[in-house]
């Protein structure tokens, strides 16, 4: 009937340890479980994929942002040092009205003045432009000299006013109401 021979010795005592009718019913299951592990695997690095693309097309937009900020910060620094140079101060300087001082003197802690105190030239101070609030005030009341242009008069500090001796001292002030 069957033309196979039965196995003898060692062969039949393998062939037992082997069952012969559910193998093929035993493999079903383990081959779905691994195409289900490799599907899975794929679709997790397909979306770790795009993750990293898109992270990646963010951080290129950053980049080119981060250029771009630090170009403009180049930019306004250049400007700042420019205004900052020293002629760059001393001809703003002078479009205001401004000039040179003359030789400073220093108040001690005693009250006492050190260095001899001098005012600007007056030739600084003439042959500057005027300063734009002069420029747009109305026209001084100051009464004129007899070439015709007004008179001016250095102004004193109120604080403080000159003593015999070129010392300086404090000019009496009259106390606040309510304090």
């Amino acid at each position: 009937m069957s033309s196979k021979p039965a196995p003898r010795g060692r062969a039949a005592r393998l062939a037992r340890l082997i069952p012969a009718g559910r193998a093929r019913a035993a493999r079903t299951p383990f081959v779905l479980l691994v195409v289900l592990l490799l599907g899975g695997g794929l679709l997790g690095l397909l979306v770790l994929n795009s993750a990293l693309s898109e992270g990646s097309f963010e951080l290129d937009d950053i980049q080119r942002r981060t250029k771009s900020l630090t170009d403009e910060e180049q930019a306004l620094q250049r400007d700042i040092d420019a205004y900052s140079a020293p002629d760059a101060l001393q001809r703003r300087a002078r479009e205001l009205g401004m000039v040179p001082g003359g030789d400073p003197a220093f108040l001690g802690p005693d009250g006492s003045v050190k260095g001899v105190p001098s005012a600007a030239p007056r030739s600084a101070a003439l042959t500057g432009p005027r300063a734009p609030e002069a420029l747009t005030a109305a026209p001084s009341t100051a009464p004129a000299t007899p070439s015709g242009a007004p008179t001016s008069t250095p102004a004193t500090p109120a604080a403080t006013t000159p003593a015999p001796g070129g010392t300086l001292r404090s000019a009496p002030t009259t106390p606040t109401p309510g304090r």
